[in-house]
């Protein structure tokens, strides 16, 4: 894939990580709303715990953001394929897999 492609594949998926972390973090529709997770001991569990699911894909959602926005910056440095970490070359597996990769197979635990 040329640089053209990679850069139109990294512009849309910024675009559905953008579209998907809006809708997670989107502000309930009554903000003034108490929340409340009952008066007995597992009245809440179930909206606990979607709390903490929906916290956590936002979370993994903004870092994958974080890592297609920064190989658009390697795109336009002409970086691209090259590892943030050692400088050494990204395989092109790695990069056909994960076009975002910002990373060799060898330093992403160096991290």
């Amino acid at each position: 894939m040329g640089v053209d492609g990679v850069r139109e594949t990294l512009q849309e998926r910024r675009s559905e990580l953008r579209r998907e972390l809006a809708a997670l973090t989107e502000a309930p529709r009554d903000p003034l709303a108490a929340v409340s997770f009952g008066k007995r001991i597992g009245d809440g569990t179930t909206e606990a715990v979607e709390r903490l699911a929906t916290t956590s894909a936002a979370r993994s959602l903004f870092a994958k953001l974080t890592d297609v926005e920064r190989a658009l910056i390697k795109v336009e440095e002409g970086t691209y394929g090259r590892c943030d970490v050692c400088e050494g070359p990204i395989g092109a597996e790695r990069l056909e897999a994960v076009p975002w990769a910002t990373r060799c197979v060898r330093c992403p635990a160096k991290a």
